[in-house]
């Protein structure tokens, strides 16, 4: 699938007037690349997504020192640089310039379906099969996704995880799993969610004994 094409379906509208705006510096500092964000009110009668849920951070460059910058998935708490999880992570910039970095495509999921009104500039996501200690995040219009119901995932009882090398994807199937691409892996997030709403509801409580 084209990037237009996953970007357009993803869009439901255009980004509203009441959205984010930037802090400025109080020491008079040029403004970073990213910082925390102010939310203004809007008018009561105007709809759109609840300020609580909408990404809380704006970055012009998100990927220049990502980990650093967003080391917490903002949906789960979970570290994005956590030895594993590191390796499922994803990163949605809308076209407002916010940025939601999630620990999976599960929590971006999530992201996308809270925040009907902000537009996807680009969403990236981790290539498991990076030779380099720290998978590189790539557009997920060029990942081959591995939806693997053998092997669970983060935030997620059937895995899915994403692959720039289209032999390291079917490597990684290996007869259990099934090659899909972002839109198709999406939709399986989604119908996974309530399985997996459940299954972590259940974990914590007995950590909470």
């Amino acid at each position: 699938m084209k990037r237009r094409d996953i970007l357009t379906a993803l869009a439901t509208g255009g980004v509203v007037a009441y959205g984010p705006v930037a802090r400025a510096a109080s020491d008079g500092a040029p403004p970073q690349p990213w910082q925390w964000i102010e939310r203004r009110g809007h008018d009561e009668e105007v709809a759109g997504t609840p300020l609580q849920f909408m990404p809380s951070l704006r970055d012009t460059r998100p990927l220049e020192d990502e980990l650093r910058k967003f080391p917490l998935c903002p949906y789960c708490g979970m570290s994005r640089g956590h030895a594993q999880w590191q390796k499922t992570r994803h990163l949605i910039h809308y076209l407002d310039d916010s940025v939601d970095p999630t620990c999976s495509i599960r929590c971006a999921a999530l992201s996308l379906g809270l925040n009907l009104d902000l537009v996807p500039k680009a969403i990236h996501g981790a290539d498991a099969g990076s030779d380099e200690s720290i998978a590189s995040l790539v557009e997920v219009e060029r990942l081959h996704y591995v939806i693997d119901p053998s092997r669970p995932g983060t935030m997620t009882r059937r895995s899915k995880w994403a692959y720039a090398a289209l032999e390291k994807a079917r490597a990684a199937a290996n007869g259990t799993g099934e090659l899909a691409d972002f839109e198709q892996t999406l939709r399986a997030a989604y119908a996974d969610m309530a399985e997996d709403t459940l299954m972590i509801r259940k974990r914590r409580a007995e950590q909470r004994g």
